[in-house]
């Protein structure tokens, strides 16, 4: 009897596990997507913008299609499954390196800013992996389920960065063309990967069941989650949109700023390897309290110096202080809905984080050009000093339970 019982369990936890890897794996694909546009966006800016502070525009517009895209995907997974979405994502990744390349080719920048919009479309998909990850998996594995594929950008870190390295120059005179290109057959290779996923599918109920949203929404643990998860987010986009073309602006070379990149991205995901164990363990608002501290550190250090060692210091500091404050409050929106309740809550979560931080990121250029480096540090300290007092004064330190 026992071992007929078990056969369900271990169809689960074999189909959970098979999702996780195959998760990861596009995680790190579409990370690579991501780190592309991040390396290359605002250098490419600088050579199509009709101003100098309009440089990092095309990275703000990625952050935007973030944005826009939250809802819709989260409509989409709600009503014909997650799979359905991760394709549509996909789709919008191939699109993103075609016109980019394009766009290179003729010189038009406002092309260019439609392909990092699709790429932030792709990027709003992309975000939602951590939760699918945690779909039919077991409470006890959810927080392990969630670090581990986002332990997926890890490769995202080598992959994208390399791939800019490697193919920047191959098309004269337009820079960075075959890199996009690149990028969109990578993009097709995680749609392959992520039509191989097996998720449940959406139940009519799942559409219109549970609380209101506006109920989960006044959860003082659900706004704790979601201010960390917007100061963690954009800070660590200010910082490392900026960060490239500051590095330009101090004569330091591209690759340097490639590299710079490569192990930022490295640092945002390599953590997740046992993000997940210390969630388990401390909680995931000690573990966002201890991240949002380090992206304080980053800033520091980024003050103290504009060398390259600086810079690569900043950046890999900005990643782990990201990873411990986005995974945690991502872990923590895991506990304020039912699973009925997952997709709506998940996707407006994603919505206001990503939505502050487009609002805010169409500031750095402009504050870069005018104020240089060391401001766009500065602003780094008041928000995470919010956050850190959110977590103190609501009592986020204190896990609680599903209402």
């Amino acid at each position: 009897m026992s071992s007929i019982a078990s056969a369900p369990a271990d169809d689960t936890n074999r189909r959970v596990r098979n999702n996780v890897l195959r998760l990861a794996v596009a995680q790190a694909l579409a990370g690579a997507n991501a780190s592309v546009i991040f390396a290359t966006g605002s250098i490419i800016g600088a050579m199509m913008a009709p101003d100098p502070s309009l440089a990092t525009v095309p990275l703000s517009v990625f952050v935007v299609g973030m944005a826009a895209g939250t809802l819709p995907a989260g409509h989409i997974a709600r009503t014909r499954g997650r799979r359905a979405a991760f394709l549509f994502g996909t789709g919008s990744g191939i699109l993103t390196g075609l016109i980019a390349a394009l766009a290179v080719w003729l010189g038009s920048f406002g092309l260019f800013c439609v392909a990092t919009l699709f790429g932030g479309l792709y990027a709003s998909v992309v975000q939602s992996f951590r939760f699918a990850a945690a779909d039919g998996a077991t409470p006890a594995f959810r927080p392990r389920a969630l670090s581990w594929v986002m332990a997926g950008g890890v490769f995202a870190g080598v992959i994208g960065p390399q791939l800019v390295t490697w193919t920047m120059g191959l098309w004269q005179p337009y820079l960075f063309a075959v890199s996009y290109l690149a990028q969109a057959g990578v993009a097709l290779i995680a749609m392959i990967v992520l039509a191989g996923v097996d998720l449940p599918k959406p139940k009519p109920a799942d559409s219109a069941g549970g609380r209101p949203l506006g109920v989960i929404a006044r959860q003082p643990r659900f706004i704790t989650a979601v201010i960390c998860g917007i100061v963690a987010q954009s800070m660590m986009n200010l910082v490392m949109t900026s960060a490239p073309l500051a590095m330009r602006m101090c004569d330091l070379p591209i690759v340097s700023s490639n590299w710079a990149i490569q192990w930022h991205i490295v640092a945002m995901y390599g953590p997740s390897f046992f993000t997940g164990s210390l969630i388990a363990r401390f909680g995931a608002s000690r573990v966002v309290m201890a991240g949002m501290v380090i992206t304080a550190l980053a800033a520091v250090v980024g003050l103290s110096g504009i060398t390259e060692a600086h810079f690569f210091v900043t950046l890999i500091l900005l990643g782990l202080g990201w990873n411990f404050g986005f995974v945690g409050a991502s872990a923590m929106v895991l506990e304020t809905h039912t699973p009925q309740e997952r997709t709506r809550v998940q996707s407006f979560n994603d919505f206001l984080v990503f939505g502050i931080t487009a609002l805010g990121s169409f500031s750095s250029g402009q504050l870069l050009a005018s104020h240089g480096w060391q401001s766009v540090c500065w602003v780094v300290f008041p928000p995470v000093a919010i956050a850190i007092l959110v977590l103190l004064t609501t009592g986020g330190l204190k896990p609680r339970a599903v209402a």
